[in-house]
């Protein structure tokens, strides 16, 4: 029956291609707070939020989804930025909740961006990873994608992986599996942490803040009602076949070493500080 469908007793499955390629944001997603201040235009294909004093601005996603890959191309707020967070994120909903983050942490003109990267299980983060970008997120668009099956979450900037989340479960790490999950996304004022731990304010003169979207699409098992639908071939739509193994292949091995290497400026399992008594177990 496919990846998707090995080890999900628990569940009623059909298993059925669940391809949504280049989406309709009008088809896709729901703007869901800020007024006027989140926009769909280009005929469904460009979603805009922007962020004054008074509010930002959110939309998430009509369907819900359990494994899959995820891609959305952004094209983030230029110029002064800091004291600003653009959120691009998974996650189910309840005090015991999942979620898989990606956000971009703005900051003052000619300073790059940081992207922050946290998974949840069970309600439980603090295992943030943050990472430079190696090119100017808000010149042009650039792709950010979620793979996650029941082995691993991997994290993808333009298809190069910058983190991996494998399933620990084996030594007591619960990993996001059972709770569907819906994808949203905010662009919101956080300057009481977001740049250099809030000592970087946010210049209102500046406003409005916009960030831009377009190209969604998802390969993945959506969710409905108890029951996934998921591709009984979901490896096929993928060059880079993270999804279609457990593991990445050589090159993408390499690629997500050279970001690590030289462009990682946090990982919680090296923060001895934090975790003096030693790093969390799926660190080891």
């Amino acid at each position: 029956m496919g990846l998707f469908c090995n080890g999900f007793s628990l569940f009623v499955i059909v298993c059925s291609m669940a391809v949504v390629a280049s989406g309709n944001f009008y088809q896709d997603f729901d703007l869901t707070w800020g007024d006027r201040r989140a926009k769909i235009f280009n005929g469904g294909q460009l979603l805009s939020l922007s962020l004054d004093k008074v509010s930002g601005s959110g939309f998430q996603s009509k369907k819900e989804y359990l494994f899959g890959r995820i891609d959305m191309q952004l094209k983030l707020v230029a110029g002064n930025s800091a004291g600003t967070v653009t959120a691009y994120y998974l996650s189910s909903q309840g005090p015991t909740h999942d979620e898989i983050d990606f956000e971009f942490l703005g900051n003052l003109s000619g300073d790059p961006y940081i992207l922050h990267t946290n998974v949840f299980t069970q309600g439980k983060g603090n295992r943030e990873q943050q990472f430079y970008l190696w090119f100017d997120p808000t010149r042009n668009f650039h792709t950010y994608s979620i793979i996650w099956n029941p082995q691993h979450i991997i994290f993808l900037v333009d298809s190069i992986p910058i983190r991996v989340f494998k399933n620990a479960e084996s030594i007591g790490v619960p990993f996001p599996k059972s709770q569907p999950m819906r994808i949203y996304s905010s662009l919101w004022n956080a300057d009481d942490w977001a740049t250099r731990g809030g000592l970087v304010k946010t210049d209102w003169t500046k406003a409005p803040f916009t960030a831009y979207y377009r190209n969604f699409k998802a390969n993945a098992c959506t969710w409905s009602y108890g029951t996934s639908s998921c591709g009984s071939k979901p490896s096929s739509a993928f060059s880079d076949g993270a999804w279609k193994t457990n593991e990445l292949d050589a090159p993408s091995r390499r690629r997500l070493r050279w970001v690590q290497k030289y462009f990682m400026i946090y990982n919680y399992c090296t923060d001895l500080r934090r975790f003096p008594q030693g790093p969390p177990p799926e660190c080891k």
